[in-house]
């Protein structure tokens, strides 16, 4: 496989990037240079996003390419339309985000997905630069576009610092505020599992839309936190605390409480149908692995996770954290 990965360096993109070089593939990656690449790949320099910044890719073909973008669809509209005829698929990692809020438990890839335009130059929402960014993918590639919603992405490399925070938090010992309830059911993608799948599908032709995570309940907070625990050897006692309690306390879910989701947002992020990606391959590895090796990861950089600028800041501050630890005695 000749793999072109737009990106490439961080997070998502270097997943694709150590999947297919463990395959044997040909990869290039194009990106603006403020990262290191992987050793035994080809990097080309440019910023998509300014005037002349795809020069580097306005020759040569490959046979998949991968693209990660999350902010103006005009970028991927203007990559897209340049690859078209010297590329055999494009693969373009978009979000259950897509769909319009809230979505039902349940929803499958038909739910309704938020207006947007291909042609868009900026990424003042989440949502709808993804959506753009699909429509962009589609209208140059059609049916070989494949179009990847993953939801809840995690594993090594992790620059958003949801993952990260809780194995920093947990390793560091002590009462642990663990919001509840502890069974709640999570979905979620390791990154190399997002990788894998993609391009394998992609290298069978497969086109289209698919909710690529885990099926819904794959794990659960509990097994997630306690996993975080034994991975880090840590005397953390998990105390759990009733949702009603830390909604009160104005901790918000996501942002405050990393992962951690009630109500609407918590079905519309883990109550998705994953049957037709399942069907089409979809393998996920055990929770405890995707923890473990992110904290080998994490230990190995020195403890201190890289953050993305885009992205605001995780995490419970400890005042509110001893606070709702004292309430719930």
């Amino acid at each position: 496989m000749r793999l072109l990965v737009l990106g490439g360096t961080e997070f998502v993109g270097r997943a694709f990037v150590e999947e297919a070089l463990a395959l044997g593939a040909d990869v290039t990656v194009h990106n603006r240079g403020t990262h290191e690449p992987p050793a035994g790949v080809t990097a080309l320099r440019g910023d998509r996003s300014a005037k002349g910044g795809l020069a580097a890719i306005e020759r040569g073909e490959w046979d998949v390419v991968v693209d990660t973008w999350s902010w103006a669809p005009s970028a991927v509209r203007d990559s897209a339309r340049l690859l078209a005829g010297r590329a055999g698929h494009y693969v373009y990692v978009s979000s259950r985000s897509v769909y319009r809020y809230p979505v039902p438990a349940g929803a499958d890839e038909n739910a309704p997905v938020v207006t947007a335009s291909p042609d868009d130059d900026t990424a003042a929402d989440y949502a709808r630069a993804k959506a753009g960014s699909e429509l962009a993918a589609v209208a140059a590639f059609g049916d070989r576009a494949l179009l990847a919603r993953a939801g809840l992405i995690l594993g090594p490399y992790e620059n958003i610092g949801r993952l990260p925070w809780w194995l920093s938090r947990i390793a560091h010992g002590g009462p642990v505020l663990a919001p509840g309830p502890a069974d709640l059911g999570l979905q979620l993608i390791d990154a190399r599992d997002l990788a894998s799948w993609c391009l394998s599908a992609a290298g069978r032709g497969l086109g289209g839309a698919y909710n690529v995570v885990s099926p819904p309940g794959f794990t659960t907070t509990r097994e997630l936190l306690e996993s975080c625990v034994r991975v880090t050897g840590s005397d953390a006692e998990l105390r759990w605390v009733d949702a009603g309690t830390i909604l009160a306390a104005g901790v918000r879910p996501w942002i405050d409480l990393p992962i951690w989701l009630v109500g609407e947002g918590h079905d519309t992020m883990h109550g998705g149908d994953v049957s037709k990606a399942v069907a089409a391959g979809l393998r996920c590895r055990p929770v405890e692995e995707t923890v473990a090796d992110t904290w080998a990861w994490l230990r190995g950089i020195g403890g201190r996770a890289p953050t993305r600028s885009d992205r605001p800041a995780v995490g419970l501050d400890p005042e509110t954290e001893a606070r709702l630890l004292s309430l719930a005695g």
